[in-house]
């Protein structure tokens, strides 16, 4: 019989590199430049998504559930630290994934913008025919 959870983590993997290989395929194959910015912020989604699924899978081996990295006793005894140090959360992936999504946004208006600008100057947003309209 399998574990439950390990079937899961297991399709959620496989689900994971679907979606990054189909967003590599639209960055790369894809013409358009808005097909490209949306296949860019799915790539960035699913390493985001990784990288909080990396802090979770540290607890896989505990008994209990996972808990928030936040230790709510103010005198904590050693039982309750091993305790916390057991069933905590990595909070370090968290913290990582807040700072790519701002750092995301940001670059994703920023080609949404240059986007616009090709598409005034060119009339499309296809990669092929502006290198035509270029030279």
């Amino acid at each position: 019989m399998i574990d439950p959870i390990t079937y899961f983590y297991t399709v959620l993997l496989l689900s994971m590199a679907v979606n990054l290989g189909i967003s590599l395929y639209g960055i790369f194959y894809k013409p358009s430049l808005i097909k490209k910015i949306i296949s860019l912020t799915i790539f960035s989604d699913t390493a985001n998504t990784f990288a909080i699924i990396i802090g979770y899978i540290r607890w896989r081996a505990a008994t209990q559930p996972p808990q928030p990295p936040v230790l709510t006793n103010l005198n904590p005894a050693e039982k309750d630290l091993s305790a916390f140090a057991s069933t905590a959360v990595d909070p370090l992936p968290q913290a990582l994934v807040l700072t790519a999504i701002v750092i995301g946004l940001a670059v994703t208006l920023f080609l949404v913008f240059l986007t616009l600008q090709a598409y005034r100057l060119y009339k499309t947003t296809d990669v092929r025919e502006i290198a035509k309209l270029r030279g």
